[in-house]
């Protein structure tokens, strides 16, 4: 294995490149380093095409191995790495992005790509590395890879005199304590992927973000190069499907500009309408040479498919007339709904055009947050968002399984949107389940589910600190370098366009932020132009939300009940007793659940007040410290010759002398109270060893007083 030759100071890490000793039978094989992390990444590519697909069938997997972090899986009956986590699905996805568009348009031989993390640091994230090692196996591989790119992770912090300052490759605890994670892929020519979370980074500072993440990406990628040259291996043959020359002659001689310009329509069932028209127009053109099978009734249809987005592409940027009719800047109508479902604890509906979600908030005990266990950070999540794209949402029949990659990162993307707004824990200590249902959709759900989220949470009574809005802007472009961005693409901009740039964020800056392209780079002046039309279009979004809720909304009645209070660090293990025998006697005799962080912070969930004052008033006093003064009403627990001992707080027992348990003197004790008797005492004095002497006779000189325990 050679490294030596190609190493980077990636700042302060040592980024290496090495290859010829591990996994011999992959197409390209490389072993990239950085200070303690190693992920191996293979390429493989079949022979043969994949039949019957009109994509291309490229698998990226990020394979987390425990044992990288010297770690053993947490579940306790399976400890063997099963189904890839969420966190290892969106690491996937970020290694598919950038990678996709740099292959041929038209080939179907299946690639694999699979990154495994052998070793991790434990300090940095190894998913922008892993992009790199993508790129650097592929590569060398021989495969028609038009790279290399390269992936890197930014972050955002003050300096020591306040001002903004970019970090590259920040550790977890730089991410967890600035404003910024942002994943920015590209080539040495341009940025190609974009993935982030912020807590409201203006445009200008986000363009400088991605300007100062290009510039090592250009070094990385000449690295990769050199390392290329030397270990390349034979190129290797691949499959490009092209339709026939017949069938693109055919419809080149059949379609014209006026048909081709009658494809339009506000709603997607009005552009099928049009499609309709004009595909049966052609089959009965071509009707007796389908029929005798020099024509294939599929492949014409692809093309005149293609014929139609090309036509839609030129209408765009020359004329700025969209499929709809709206201007390129114009958001569709836009609908907003709260309270639709009345057991839920928040629901609301945002539409936009055809794409509805309709967002529903669960609120539940801190006791219900979820445990993500996974290679590299173990995190308890408060916060969860789940996004679910039914089959009718698109008019479509198919079988329902789990959550896919598409959902599981429409989830998170939506999650990252909201978390700089939340509530801080100890405000509003509830675990915050939201889920996205997407009821119709014709582009950019997953920026309805932002906005959905916001109108939800608010409407369930979350006091978050601003509204959220999103929008998804997309890209035309042509062979001259002509382009035309547009706001809220609707599917077919989408299928048809260049770029799915989706921004979120509140009045005052960006959240979230994604962007795939299918092109081969976009220039930073583009960008920012993006994300400007992004803001004011965000913006005109946010009215509308504000128009429905201005404001949050009352907590339902079917919501849990939850008191915080906050205890002495030093108390809690008289909160929770021997074994958990005084803790589980709260919830059991309130039929409450009860919570407790090592700050001290305790956090009862109740079905009702009274539930929830009962198990606060026990806490209270278990955790109450007397003091000189205070008087209480206990139970005598102990006799001896000399006085009666008294429980005066949980766990806290006074002794009366014999001297203090009446006005007159008093021979015996048990002439005065017995064992379980319930008598009025004052703390008179708290001695050197910490005991309690307490009064029966101070509280029966107060004439005319009534003596009370004292409320903490």
């Amino acid at each position: 294995m050679e490294s030596q030759d190609f190493s980077y100071d990636l700042a302060g890490r040592t980024l290496t490149f090495e290859t010829g000793e591990l996994a011999l039978q992959a197409s390209g094989a490389v072993v990239v380093g950085l200070g303690d992390t190693r992920i191996l990444a293979t390429a493989t590519m079949s022979p043969e095409a994949r039949e019957g697909v009109d994509f291309f069938p490229l698998m990226c997997e990020y394979s987390e191995k425990f044992y990288a972090a010297g770690k053993i899986k947490g579940s306790r009956f399976v400890k063997r790495e099963g189904r890839p986590s969420d966190s290892a699905v969106l690491n996937s996805r970020l290694i598919d992005r950038p990678i996709r568009p740099m292959f041929p348009k038209g080939m179907s031989n299946e690639v694999q790509v699979i990154c495994a993390v052998l070793s991790a640091d434990m300090e940095v994230s190894p998913a922008p590395l892993a992009i790199t090692a993508a790129s650097a196996a592929l590569a060398i591989s021989g495969m028609p890879f038009d790279g290399p790119i390269a992936g890197v992770l930014i972050g955002l912090e003050k300096d020591e005199n306040g001002i903004d300052r970019l970090i590259l490759n920040p550790t977890y605890k730089q991410i967890e304590e600035g404003r910024l994670n942002l994943v920015v892929a590209g080539t040495k020519h341009a940025i190609t992927m974009v993935e982030a979370g912020a807590s409201e980074v203006d445009e200008e500072t986000m363009v400088k973000a991605l300007d100062f993440a290009h510039q090592h990406i250009k070094k990385i990628c000449i690295l990769q190069e050199e390392f290329a040259a030397k270990y390349r291996k034979e190129d290797l043959p691949y499959i490009l499907v092209k339709p026939s020359e017949d069938a693109e002659a055919a419809i080149a001689s059949f379609v014209t500009k006026e048909m081709l310009d009658t494809i339009k329509g506000v709603t997607k069932k009005d552009v099928n309408k049009t499609k309709d028209v004009l595909v049966k127009q052609m089959l009965e053109h071509f009707a007796s040479k389908i029929e005798e099978g020099t024509l294939s009734a599929r492949e014409l249809k692809e093309i005149l498919m293609k014929h139609v987005e090309k036509n839609m592409r030129k209408n765009i940027i020359e004329k700025e007339i969209r499929i709809d009719g709206r201007a390129i800047d114009e958001i569709r109508p836009i609908m907003c709904k709260v309270g639709l479902l009345p057991r839920t604890h928040g629901s609301a509906l945002f539409q936009r055009g055809e794409t509805q979600a309709l967002t529903i908030t669960t609120l539940g005990s801190p006791g219900a947050a979820m445990i993500v266990d996974t290679m590299d950070e173990d995190i308890t999540k408060r916060y969860m968002h789940f996004y679910n794209f039914p089959p009718y949402a698109v008019g479509e029949a198919r079988m329902m399984r789990g959550p896919g990659r598409r959902e599981i990162g429409h989830g998170a993307l939506a999650e990252r949107a909201l978390l700089p707004v939340l509530p801080d824990n100890k405000d509003f200590p509830y675990t915050m389940n939201v889920v996205s249902e997407i009821t119709t959709c014709n582009g950019s759900s997953s920026m309805a589910s932002v906005c959905g989220s916001s109108l939800s949470l608010m409407s369930a009574g979350v006091p978050l600190k601003k509204h959220v809005s999103a929008i998804a802007m997309g890209l035309m472009t042509d062979e001259e370098g002509n382009y035309k961005i547009l706001t809220d693409i609707q599917g077919l901009e989408d299928f048809g366009g260049d770029m799915d740039f989706k921004v979120a964020g509140t009045v005052d800056g960006i959240t979230a932020l994604q962007m795939d392209i299918k092109l081969k780079g976009l220039s930073l002046d583009l960008l920012r132009e993006a994300l400007g039309r992004a803001k004011t279009a965000r913006l005109q979004i946010m009215e509308k939300m504000i128009e429905v809720v201005p404001s949050v909304g009352a907590m339902s009645k079917y919501a849990p009940l939850i008191i915080a209070m906050q205890i002495d660090p030093d108390k809690i293990r008289d909160v929770i007793g021997k074994g958990g025998e005084t803790i589980q006697g709260i919830i059991a005799e309130c039929g409450v659940e009860i919570d407790i962080e090592d700050s001290g912070l305790v956090m009862i969930t109740a079905p009702d007040q009274e539930s929830g004052d009962k198990a606060r008033k026990i806490v209270e006093k278990i955790t109450y410290v007397p003091k000189v003064g205070d008087e209480f009403e206990g139970e005598v627990v102990r006799i001896m010759d000399f006085g009666a001992f008294v429980s005066i707080t949980p766990g806290k027992d006074g002794l009366v002398h014999i001297s203090q348990l009446a006005n007159e003197r008093v021979n015996k004790v048990e002439d005065v109270v017995k064992l379980g008797d319930k008598i009025k005492v004052k703390l008179m004095e708290i001695d050197a060893q910490g005991r309690y002497n307490i009064s029966r006779k101070a509280v029966l000189s107060q004439a005319g007083e009534k003596p009370a325990a004292p409320t903490a």
